[in-house]
């Protein structure tokens, strides 16, 4: 599930999504305008400052989590923010439960679109590790990928400072992948990365259904 709230939202949004039954969640910082917000001011163009949240939920605690994020976060009112899910074809790093989802072989092989082959691996790990994910991608077979920075806490990150949690810092690695190589670079990404150890990180896949910009 992706989450776009107001800034110093995330944290409610997060631990309602616990209470609902998920893990965890990771935030990046962003911004944008709404429908309910000024466009300008004294003719300067504004832009506020936006928290997206990255929470990952199995199917069966989705209607929970949904509904602990509505309440808490607010958003039935309007302007407050909104959230959108989106299904996942496969994840890796989750290794202290069962909750690893092998990758969905046949949606991955019928994805639409006959022009477009490709999916988007999204990888969390903690700070400094992105470079090893990229390296991993590229010797797999991918081309790159895009580093975002953020900060999120999971099932392994309990840390507190006079009673503050410590939210550990993270990066986020977007890779873009024609579906005939997704298999062996997620692989070789849970391999270098260590997503097989707790606490590491995760990886999951998202289908794509259209792309621009890649000419070559």
């Amino acid at each position: 599930m992706i989450t776009i709230v107001k800034k110093k939202q995330a944290n409610k949004v997060v631990s309602a999504a616990k209470r609902g039954g998920a893990e965890g969640g990771t935030i990046l910082l962003g911004s944008g305008l709404g429908i309910r917000e000024k466009e300008s001011f004294f003719g300067i163009d504004l832009m506020y400052e936006k928290e997206i949240v990255l929470t990952l939920i199995p199917e069966d605690r989705l209607a929970g989590v949904l509904e602990q994020i509505n309440h808490s976060a607010k958003l039935y009112r309007k302007g407050t923010g909104l959230g959108f899910v989106l299904d996942v074809l496969g994840v890796r790093g989750i290794v202290h439960s069962r909750l690893d989802l092998d990758l969905d072989e046949e949606a991955l092989d019928n994805m639409p679109g006959d022009n477009v082959q490709f999916e988007l691996i999204v990888t969390i790990v903690n700070k400094g590790d992105a470079g090893t994910v990229v390296d991993a991608s590229r010797r797999a077979g991918a081309e790159g990928g895009t580093i975002l920075s953020g900060r999120g806490s999971g099932i392994h990150e309990q840390a507190k400072l006079l009673a503050m949690i410590i939210e550990p810092e993270k990066e986020i690695v977007l890779t873009l992948v024609t579906r005939d190589k997704v298999r062996q670079v997620l692989h070789r990404i849970e391999e270098e990365a260590g997503l097989n150890q707790p606490g590491k990180g995760i990886a999951f896949i998202l289908p794509v259904e259209e792309t621009i910009g890649i000419n070559h």
